[in-house]
């Protein structure tokens, strides 16, 4: 990724510098050095993996579930948290990387702090990915991940009407969009959305992306390279399903919680999403961290403000159970 112009004031957090120097270091420089999707699949797949430990859970399994029809099967990994819950909330997540890079291990950690610390059933989705399968293939898989587990929540042992759709940056798109299809297609009922850092405006034209163009990990540069392997040459930006952020009608959608950073390319677009929710009657949660960058939000063990987003982001999916508790009914504060 681009570095920082030595000219231009680092509004980053000082003790998140180092952390964005090193992933930069590694990362492919899409949208840069680096044009083709299969080369930085290489480039990220040979990076060493993180010494970071990651969080136990009680279970972990790998398997396939049905994918939208015509497709292929989706790969799914399920985490089952410790203990002997009779009833636990359900996550569907959806991992970021630009709907063209990472997967299932590139956020396994990030999947197994929600099992552990929220008590949660969680099934992270293993998407089919950009430019082989363009929009809406993520989309389409996305929605038959959700139908599937919201049908199998009690086989997992968790509670259907606590369903909550999580994700970061493209994964995060995903979240939003999907908790769209849901109520236009009459379900499956979906409790709470939680969107890290999300895409929600694929336009790419508000003053974060100006302000925000280099030296914090996430560049114009790339942001405008994944748009163009996920739509194609002939994509449209402002579908709705591209930029849930320009759907006509915001209102009745599920309560969400959204986590954004100041020194994002994507800040303004997840800051927007959130006020327009709001607008349109939706209660809206937000945590927002003017210091850090896009993908802070995987690094609880390193930095205190991933520690609190994280930390709002289990109380919003352990309320999803409260409220089943205590009033039967779903519902109630995104947190």
């Amino acid at each position: 990724m681009t570095a920082m112009n030595a000219d231009a004031p680092d509004r980053l957090d000082p003790g998140a510098r180092p952390l964005v120097d090193a992933i930069a270091a590694f990362f492919p420089d899409v949208g840069g050095a680096v044009t083709d999707a299969v080369e930085a699949r290489r480039i990220l797949a040979a990076t060493p993996p993180s010494p970071l430990p990651v969080p136990d859970v009680g279970g972990v399994e790998d398997r396939e579930i049905p994918g939208p029809p015509g497709a292929p099967p989706i790969p799914v990994r399920i985490y089952v948290p410790e203990g002997s819950e009779q009833t636990r909330p359900l996550v569907v997540f959806f991992h970021g990387g630009g709907w063209v890079l990472c997967g299932l291990d590139s956020h396994d950690g990030t999947a197994r702090a929600l099992c552990a610390d929220a008590g949660a059933v969680v099934v992270s989705v293993d998407y089919r990915l950009a430019p082989e399968s363009p929009f809406p293939a993520a989309v389409h898989d996305a929605y038959a991940a959700v139908r599937w587990a919201a049908d199998h929540a009690t086989d997992l042992g968790a509670d259907p009407d606590t369903l909550t759709v999580a994700g970061d940056s493209a994964g995060g798109n995903l979240a939003a969009v999907v908790s769209q299809i849901a109520r236009d297609e009459g379900g499956p009922h979906i409790a709470r959305q939680i969107l890290v850092y999300p895409a929600t405006d694929a336009r790419g034209r508000s003053g974060s992306y100006a302000d925000n163009a280099s030296g914090y990990f996430l560049t114009t540069a790339a942001c405008a390279w994944f748009r163009e392997q996920y739509l194609g040459p002939d994509g449209d930006p402002a579908h709705p399903r591209v930029s849930p952020l320009l759907a006509e009608d915001l209102s009745g959608l599920p309560p969400a919680h959204v986590v954004t950073a100041g020194c994002d390319p994507l800040c303004d677009e997840g800051r927007a999403y959130a006020s327009a929710l709001r607008e349109a009657g939706v209660e809206v949660g937000e945590s927002h961290f003017p210091a850090m960058f896009h993908g802070f939000y995987g690094f609880p063990q390193l930095l205190e403000d991933a520690r609190a987003a994280h930390s709002a982001v289990t109380e919003v999916i352990v309320s999803t159970l409260s409220d089943r508790k205590n009033s039967g009914a779903t519902g109630g504060s995104a947190g």
